[in-house]
């Protein structure tokens, strides 16, 4: 299995909004570029490794940049918000989308039985475990138990059995590279997953049925990228194994926007937990069943009828892979274009095509402005377009509002940021609520209100900790914005 890649959480790289609108860079919105390009603002897209060994790789989450740093819960007192808020798809849908997520894994290989775990569940944490983990796994558990329905437990007892186990970086990176946190069946321990992770004890293919997984996390993972890990990871090992790329309002994404279970994944794990089913049932037999499941748990979903189906080709798959993973930067950009020139071919209008011209204008930023612009620009309008895309939409306002304040538009600037915010408290990204405050404490800064500058970086303060994980790291970020608007200033 492939690993997940993802866009690193704030990443500065975008465009003035005059320029999307004409497809052409002005001269001073090149100038502009030309000082962005000279901050160290973020790391490029992280890459992805091959399985080692030609074999599937556990089911991952990409890494993010990592603060070797664990901290105290600094999330007490901040408000929590309601991720599972917003509207379903239909039943038809869903039942769709439940097949390709439960028989198939990431690599194409096909799961030929359902499995899950059957009978209580306990979730433990195993080793030298973060401050922060105790009270995110509870948050967890309590979700999964209340909106899912999954009869799951903190503590030990029950006979199947969901370990966390956290592994020093370096140990984790040499065995799956760029990997933050993965997930393996029948290993209780590091040695364990060692030991069988080239038998079919590991391979999630030959599971008949679930009795004991084991997530493994880095011990220096900074308090929200062990969320992310524990949302992401232990709903993987209670249910789906395949990420889609047209998921647009779920953590089982390859783009890794979305970072806790949204109302979707919540409703797709119900009904892997249904009583209508078994582990061990073949494709027919789950099919036969999910009729009665989502009319039963979603009542408003109408009928489950039959839908053409929608895979992504692997083809497109393989195309993104490049894109974001190793290699020159011409390949990885040729790259990005076929996998844009392929959601045209399929005429698709969704995250899958959005993700494309993301990555494109990634790549494009510092030595191709004018693409950068238009490949932003158009995965803006995609994702706004998308139900569920709210969070991926925040990412490309984030980026241009940093543009905004580097090119002087400072107005501009607070504008993209007030539109982004509501849609980073929703997904709860932390890093990107600290970001965007800073981006708005520097333009108010700009425009003469020190009052509302001096708000905006105490906003910034109760986020940034828990998104970047030390002070230095947070005191890095300021610095990198206050740059963006001394390189702004001169245009005013």
């Amino acid at each position: 299995m492939r690993l997940n890649c993802l866009p690193p959480r704030a990443v500065f790289a975008a465009a003035p909004a005059e320029a999307t609108r004409s497809g052409r860079i002005a001269p001073r919105a090149r100038h502009a570029f030309a000082a962005l390009s000279g901050l160290a603002l973020a790391a490029a897209l992280s890459g992805c490794a091959d399985a080692p060994g030609g074999r599937d790789v556990p089911t991952s989450r990409a890494s993010t940049a990592a603060i070797d740093m664990p901290l105290d819960d600094p999330t007490i007192g901040l408000p929590t918000p309601a991720p599972r808020a917003g509207a379903l798809p239909g039943n038809s849908v869903l039942a769709r989308d439940f097949m390709e997520l439960n028989f198939m894994l990431e690599s194409g290989r096909p799961i030929p039985q359902f499995s899950r775990f059957e009978g209580p569940i306990s979730v433990t944490l195993q080793g030298a475990a973060p401050p922060t983990a105790a009270t995110e796994l509870s948050r967890l558990v309590t979700r999964l138990r209340s909106e899912a329905h999954i009869p799951i437990s903190t503590g030990a007892g029950a006979t199947n059995r969901i370990s966390i186990a956290f592994v020093p970086r370096a140990e984790m990176s040499r065995e799956v590279p760029n990997a933050a946190c993965f997930v393996v069946p029948n290993a209780a321990t590091w040695a364990e997953y060692r030991a069988n992770r080239r038998s079919a004890a590991g391979d999630w293919t030959k599971v008949q049925r679930r009795t004991a997984a084991t997530v493994f996390i880095p011990a220096e993972a900074t308090p929200q990228e062990l969320r992310d890990c524990l949302h992401e990871e232990t709903s993987q090992a209670l249910g789906p194994l395949n990420d889609l790329y047209r998921l647009s309002n779920s953590v089982w994404n390859d783009d890794n926007f979305h970072t806790v279970l949204t109302r979707y994944d919540m409703m797709q794990l119900r009904a892997v937990y249904a009583p209508e089913l078994r582990s061990g049932m073949s494709v027919p037999e789950v099919q036969a069943k999910l009729p009665a499941v989502f009319a039963r748990i979603n009542p408003g979903g109408g009928k489950v009828t039959g839908l053409p189906e929608d895979p992504t080709p692997r083809a497109f798959v393989t195309a993104l892979e490049r894109a974001i993973g190793r290699g020159s930067q011409g390949a990885r950009k040729a790259a990005a274009m076929t996998a844009i020139q392929m959601s045209g071919a399929q005429r698709w209008q969704d995250t899958r095509a959005a993700f494309g011209w993301f990555a494109l204008g990634r790549l494009s930023v510092y030595d191709d402005p004018e693409t950068a612009i238009a490949a932003f620009a158009n995965a803006g309008a995609i994702y706004r377009a998308t139900p569920g895309a709210g969070i991926q939409s925040a990412h490309v306002d984030m980026q241009l509002a940093a543009f905004a304040l580097s090119s002087g538009r400072a107005s501009d600037a607070i504008a993209l940021v007030n539109r982004a915010i509501p849609q980073a408290l929703t997904g709860e990204n932390a890093a990107l609520m600290a970001t965007l405050y800073l981006i708005r404490a520097e333009a108010y800064e700009t425009l003469g209100n020190p009052a509302q500058a001096r708000q905006a970086r105490l906003d910034s303060a109760q986020w940034a900790r828990y998104g970047f994980g030390s002070d230095a790291a947070v005191q890095a970020r300021a610095a990198e914005v206050a740059a963006l608007a001394r390189a702004g200033a001169r245009y005013n």
